[in-house]
C-alpha cells in the first residue's frame, strides 16, 4: 500500500518485505473442485494503524468482488502461516523501512548495497535485515553479509545442514533476482577455514569483541496446543455482540449453521472465523474486526494469525479441525459419488491391478503397494522370540498373540520389503514391545530397506486384506500356539465382509444375536453345524467369499440360511433372538481430507511440527524425519541423514500426533515407516512427478557449494569499505571454487574440482591417469569400487574416459550426454558397465 492505494509491486521483487509496509497477495491455484483463492493481509511490524486499516478495507473490497470464493488471512511480520510462506520457496526479506526508501532496491545490477540479513528456518526460511554488528550474530543461525556484488554466507558453528541448504538457496535467489547472476557468493562454514572472507567481514564489521550469544532457539506451538479447539457462536443481543463457546474437539460439521458466524479458536495458535452463507452482510463484514477485538479479550499476542472462511469455500486446514467433513456430491477414488442425504450401500471398488505402476496416484488412493502376488512369510512373537507360523494357517490371527508378516514383491527386477506388524487387541505389553523390536532384526536382515507398518487388530490395512487372497479370520482372542491355556468356545460368531480376494476379512464378534447386520454375511459355526447367515442387504459375491471362509473356520456341514428364515436352533446358539442393525447401511460419511506433510522433531523436549504447504519431493530433506498424513494412514519418511533420536522416536512421534490432533482421530490408524530411497508406490503416489532417481542424483549441500561458479572473482572486486581496496592478493584460492571451470556444466565442474583434490596430488606416479585425469577403458569398466583407482569417483567413472573413448562407447559427446535427463544418463552407464 502507497499513500493507502494499492501500487503492484514487480514480480523480481516477490518475497521481499519492507518492514514499514502492509501488503496484499492474492493467490489463484486449480484443484480437482475448481479454483481455490487465497487472499493474504500481511502487516509489517513498523505499519501504522492507518495502513493496516486500509489493508483490511482492500481485502473486504477484493473479497466481494470475488464473490465471497476467497479464504482471507491476516498475516503478520514473522508470524506468516504456513499457507503464506509456501508461496516463497526461496524465503522471505525483510526490508528496513518502507515504501518512501523504494523498490529500487530490488532492481537489477543495483550493487549500491551493504546489509547484513539473519536467516531462520530449516523448512521456512525468513531473512531479517538487521544491525550490522558483530552483536548481531549468534551460534545457531546462517547470517548473510550482502555487499552488493559479493555474498558472504556465514554459517554459525550450531547450524545444521538444513538450515545452511535453505541459506545458500536464498544467497543464490538474491544472486540470480535480484543482481541478474552478476554477484559472487563465499561460504564460511568454519572460519578458521575461511581466513580471506573473514577478512572482508572484519572490514565491513570491525573486529569480533568477545563470545558470540548462543543459539536462540524458535518458538513454535506444540501439537498440543495446536489440539485445544473450541467453537464460539457469535452474534448480536440487544445492540451487543455476544461471543458463546459451543463446544470443543472433537467438533463436527452440524454445528455450524449457515444463518450465523463462528469463531474457532485452534489453542490461540490460529483464529478462523466462518461466516454463513445465511449471515447477514454486516457480521460478514465485520469478521477481522470481531476476531481482532477476541483476540484482545483472551490477551493473545497481536501477532496470531487469523483466516476468514466462507460457507461452502472452506480451506483444507480448516476442514481437518472436524472429526468429520462431507462435501455434497462429492467424487472419490475411481468415479464413486457420495450425495448428502442418499441411503444406499457402499458399494466395494474393482479396479485394475496394473494400471498400480503407470499410475502411483492411484496406488495411493487405494492403499496399494502393488496387486498383492508378492510372496508372504508370517512369525508369531512366542516367549518374546519370532516363531515360524505353518504356511497352511497363514491369514488367521489370534487376539492374543503379535505376529510379523514379511512381504515381498519384486519392482524394477529387484525385491522390495513390506514389515507388517500386526497387534493383537490382547496381547500383552511385552509382546508387543518384542514385535517392534523383533522387526528391526528382521528388517537389519534385509539391509534396512523395508517398509515397516504398524497394524493394530481390527484396523488392518486394505494391502494387507489382499496379501492373504480372501482367507483373512480374526479371532478375537486365544492364541495359534501350540500350548493353549484355555479350550476354544464351542460356539463362535464371524462377520464377513468383502466382495473378492483383495478386499475379504472375517472378524469374529460377540455370538449373540445383537452382533447381526442386515447389509452383510455372517458364520455362526457350533460343535453340529456352521450355519452362513446372509442378511438382506448383502450381495452375490459377498456369499461366495464367506463359503471360501467358511471352509477354514469349520469342518463341520454347512448351511446356508437367508434372513428371516432361520430355525429355532440358530437363534438357540445365539441365546436368543434380540433387536439388530437391520437398516440399509447409510453411507460412510466422508472426510474431505487433503494430505499433509510435516517435519517432525521433539528435540525441545515438546514435540514440535512445522507444515510443508503444496508440498513436493524436493520438501523430503534426507536429514530429517517427514510426516506424511493422509487421514486412513500415516506414513514417516526417514531420511538418510536424520539423527539417531528422530528415528527412534518416530513412532512415538506419530502416536503423539494422532493423540493431539483436533479432530480426534482413531489411535489405531496404520503407521507406515518408509526408508529414503526404498518408497513404495502407496507413498510416492501422493507426490507429483515422483522422480526415483532423486536419492542418487540430488545435490548435496557441499555439492551445492561446489557449483557457485567462479567465486575466485571475489579477489579482483575492490570493494569500497573505508576507503580499504582489496587487491587481487587479498584472497587466496584455498577455499574457493576452482576458477577454470567457471562456464562449464555442473558436472565437469564436479570432476575439475575432484581433480584438483588431495586425492590426486599425493597420487604415486604408478597410479596416476593418463594425461589429464583420463584412464583407459579397461580401467574403468565392470570394476567394483575397491578395483578403481585412487581417487576416482565410483558414481562418475564416465568422466576418467578420453572423449574418443567416450564417445566410441556412448556414440555421442560428453557434452550431448550431460544433456540428457539423469535417469536416462543412469541407464545408459548401466548398459556400459559404468554405473
Amino acid at each position: 500500500l502507497q499513500n493507502m492505494k494499492m501500487v503492484p509491486v514487480p514480480e523480481k521483487a516477490y518475497g521481499t518485505f519492507f518492514e514499514g509496509d502492509c501488503y496484499i497477495i492474492l493467490h489463484s491455484k486449480r484443484t480437482s473442485r475448481g479454483t481455490a483463492v487465497d487472499l493474504h493481509y500481511w502487516i509489517g511490524k513498523d505499519s501504522t494503524q492507518d495502513e493496516q486499516g486500509a489493508a483490511a478495507m482492500y481485502v473486504t473490497q477484493l473479497d466481494t468482488a470475488l464473490r465471497g470464493n476467497p479464504v482471507q488471512h491476516r498475516e503478520v511480520q514473522g508470524h506468516e502461516s504456513e499457507t503464506f510462506q509456501s508461496y516463497f520457496r526461496n524465503g522471505i526479506i525483510y526490508k528496513k523501512g518502507g515504501v518512501a526508501s523504494g523498490f529500487k532496491h530490488v532492481e537489477t545490477n543495483m550493487y549500491n548495497i551493504k546489509r547484513l540479513l539473519h536467516v531462520k528456518g530449516k523448512k521456512h526460511v525468513t531473512a531479517t535485515e538487521v544491525a550490522l554488528s558483530w552483536d548481531s550474530f549468534n551460534k545457531g543461525d546462517v547470517f548473510l553479509l550482502d555487499l552488493g556484488k559479493v555474498l558472504i554466507q556465514w554459517n554459525g558453528p550450531n547450524c545444521n545442514i538444513a538450515e545452511k541448504s535453505r541459506g545458500l538457496a536464498l544467497a543464490r535467489s538474491i544472486r540470480d533476482s535480484e543482481r541478474g547472476g552478476r554477484a559472487q557468493i563465499g561460504i564460511i562454514d568454519n572460519e578458521k577455514d575461511s581466513p580471506d572472507l573473514l577478512k572482508i567481514m572484519k572490514m565491513v564489521l570491525g573486529e569480533r569483541r568477545g563470545e558470540l550469544r548462543d543459539a536462540i532457539p524458535d518458538t513454535k506451538a506444540d501439537e498440543l496446543q495446536k489440539a485445544n479447539v473450541r467453537l464460539y457462536h457469535v452474534y448480536e443481543k440487544d445492540n451487543d455482540l455476544v461471543v458463546q463457546e459451543i463446544a470443543t474437539r472433537p467438533l463436527t460439521q452440524d454445528l455450524l449453521q449457515h444463518e450465523d458466524c463462528y469463531i474457532l479458536d485452534q489453542g490461540g495458535y490460529k483464529i478462523y472465523v466462518w461466516r454463513g452463507k445465511a449471515s447477514n452482510q454486516e457480521e460478514k463484514k465485520a469478521a477481522f474486526t470481531r476476531a481482532v477485538g477476541f483476540i484482545q479479550a483472551k490477551g493473545y499476542s497481536p501477532s496470531t494469525n487469523i483466516e476468514v472462511i466462507n460457507d461452502g469455500a472452506e480451506s483444507a486446514m480448516f476442514k481437518q479441525l472436524f472429526q468429520k467433513w462431507t462435501e455434497k456430491d462429492e467424487t472419490l477414488g475411481l468415479g464413486k459419488i457420495y450425495t448428502v442425504g442418499k441411503t444406499a450401500k457402499v458399494e466395494q471398488v474393482k479396479f485394475d491391478t496394473t494400471q498400480l505402476h503407470a499410475r502411483p496416484e492411484l496406488a495411493a488412493e487405494q492403499r496399494m503397494v502393488d496387486d498383492a502376488s508378492g510372496d508372504i512369510e508370517v512369525w508369531r512373537i512366542e516367549d518374546l522370540q519370532m516363531q515360524p507360523v505353518n504356511p497352511k494357517t497363514y491369514g488367521q490371527f489370534y487376539g492374543g498373540d503379535c505376529y510379523l508378516v514379511l512381504y515381498t514383491y519384486l519392482r524394477s527386477g529387484r525385491p522390495h520389503y513390506v514389515l507388517y506388524m500386526w497387534q493383537g487387541r490382547h496381547a500383552s505389553v511385552d509382546e508387543i514391545t518384542a514385535c517392534a523390536l523383533n522387526a528391526i532384526e528382521l528388517d537389519k536382515k534385509y539391509g534396512d530397506e523395508a517398509v515397516q507398518v504398524r497394524v493394530t487388530m481390527g484396523k488392518e490395512p486394505a494391502h494387507f486384506l489382499a496379501i492373504f487372497k480372501g482367507k483373512l479370520i480374526i479371532y478375537e482372542g486365544g492364541t495359534s500356539r501350540a500350548q493353549k491355556n484355555t479350550p476354544e468356545p464351542a460356539i463362535r460368531l464371524f462377520q464377513v465382509r468383502g466382495t473378492s480376494e483383495m478386499n475379504t476379512k472375517a472378524t469374529e464378534v460377540p455370538a449373540r444375536a445383537s452382533s447381526l447386520n442386515s447389509n452383510d454375511v455372517f458364520l455362526l459355526a457350533t460343535n453340529q453345524v456352521c450355519y452362513l447367515w446372509c442378511g438382506k442387504g448383502c450381495s452375490g459375491d459377498e456369499r461366495e467369499m464367506a463359503k471360501m471362509v467358511a471352509d477354514i473356520v469349520s469342518r463341520r456341514d454347512k448351511h446356508t440360511i437367508l434372513e428371516g428364515q432361520e430355525p429355532a436352533e440358530f437363534w438357540e446358539a445365539l441365546g436368543g433372538k434380540a433387536p439388530y442393525a437391520s437398516e440399509k447401511r447409510f453411507q460412510e460419511q466422508i472426510t474431505h481430507y487433503q494430505p499433509r506433510l510435516f517435519e517432525c522433531s521433539n528435540q525441545t523436549g515438546r514435540f514440535i511440527m512445522t507444515e510443508v504447504v503444496g508440498f513436493c519431493q524436493e520438501d523430503l530433506d534426507e536429514d530429517d524425519v517427514m510426516l506424511l498424513d493422509t487421514w486412513e494412514e500415516i506414513f514417516l519418511w526417514i531420511g538418510k541423514a536424520s539423527n539417531t533420536y528422530e528415528r527412534n522416536e518416530a513412532i512415538a512421534s506419530a502416536k503423539e500426533y494422532l493423540k493431539t490432533h483436533p479432530a480426534g482421530r482413531d489411535l489405531a490408524t496404520p503407521i507406515i515407516l518408509v526408508k529414503q530411497g526404498c518408497e513404495p508406490l502407496n507413498f510416492t503416489g501422493w507426490f507429483n512427478a515422483w522422480d526415483p532417481y532423486k536419492w542418487s542424483d540430488g545435490k548435496s549441500y557441499e555439492e551445492m557449494k561446489n557449483s557457485l561458479g567462479d567465486m575466485s572473482a571475489i579477489s579482483e572486486i575492490t570493494v569500497d569499505l573505508n576507503n580499504i581496496s582489496l587487491s587481487k592478493k587479498t584472497l587466496s584460492m584455498t577455499n574457493l571454487a576452482v576458477s577454470s571451470t567457471a562456464s562449464a556444466s555442473p558436472e565437469y565442474k564436479s570432476h575439475f574440482n575432484h581433480a584438483n583434490s588431495s586425492s590426486y596430488t599425493n597420487s604415486s606416479p604408478s597410479s596416476m591417469p593418463n594425461g589429464e585425469g583420463i584412464y583407459s577403458r579397461e580401467v574403468l569398466m565392470n570394476k567394483t569400487v575397491d578395483e578403481l583407482p585412487e581417487g576416482v569417483d565410483p558414481t562418475k567413472k564416465e568422466y576418467y574416459l578420453s572423449d574418443a573413448d567416450f564417445h566410441d562407447i556412448f556414440g555421442k559427446s560428453k557434452h550431448e550426454f550431460y544433456q540428457m535427463p539423469k535417469w536416462k544418463q543412469q541407464n545408459e552407464k548401466k548398459q556400459c558397465g559404468l554405473f
